[in-house]
């Protein structure tokens, strides 16, 4: 099955899940630019629990609406210095943190303008890290409906407001014992802790609720 999915910022599982169960993944580049998403933020797990990292965007001062492809970040804040470190600091201990630090550290060391650029190089790192090389596109026009009988329309997941539409299988986690387990992280979460069952995890997870809750 096809998926069109929007580029996020180090997606969660549930999203990463979808898309490496996908035979082919159409992600959506022409739409207008919505604020509190994932777009630009993921959630990692630390010892004082949910930690929201949020890349900076720059405003464009003229009220209307920018298409996702045409958001720009915000360099004049040292958020990249800030988020890696609070990956070192949530994540030194865990298991795998070490073994996949070398391929990450560039992406929080390089200049980078446009948001959707960033993206795409968080994905690429996630799914060299995970293995996995899926067949993506990109949308070259903006398509409000799909036909669910020829592709899932999985666009709702980087709406950060959206309520969990499934419970995730527990895996173990850095700081369980202190904060219990924590659910719906970005998939970084699952690669420090899991290592190369990571793949494993993902393909096997049932997205069938996830389906149903599209309803």
């Amino acid at each position: 099955m096809k998926s069109v999915l929007h580029p996020t910022y180090f997606p969660d599982i549930l999203t990463t899940a979808a898309m490496v169960q996908s035979e082919q993944i159409l992600f959506e580049v022409c739409d207008n630019y919505q604020k509190q998403s994932y777009r630009n933020r993921m959630y990692i797990g630390t010892a004082n629990g949910r930690l929201l990292l949020n890349i900076p965007v720059k405003h464009t001062g003229t009220g209307g609406h920018k298409k996702t492809a045409d958001a720009q970040i915000e360099s004049s804040f040292l958020w990249q210095r800030q988020h890696w470190r609070s990956l070192v600091i949530a994540y030194r201990t865990s298991p795998f943190f070490e073994f996949y630090e070398d391929e990450l550290h560039p992406l929080f060391h390089t200049d980078y303008e446009s948001l959707l650029e960033f993206n795409k190089a968080t994905l690429d790192c996630i799914f060299e890290l995970l293995d996995s090389t899926p067949n993506t596109h990109y949308t070259t026009t903006y398509k409000m409906n799909y036909d669910d009988s020829e592709i899932q329309d999985l666009r709702m997941l980087a709406d950060a407001k959206r309520k969990p539409e499934m419970t995730l299988p527990r895996y173990r986690q850095v700081f369980e014992e202190k904060t219990g387990f924590i659910p719906h992280l970005s998939v970084l979460d699952l690669i420090f802790n899991l290592g190369p069952e990571s793949l494993s995890y993902l393909t096997d997870l049932d997205l069938q609720p996830l389906m149903r809750s599209k309803a």
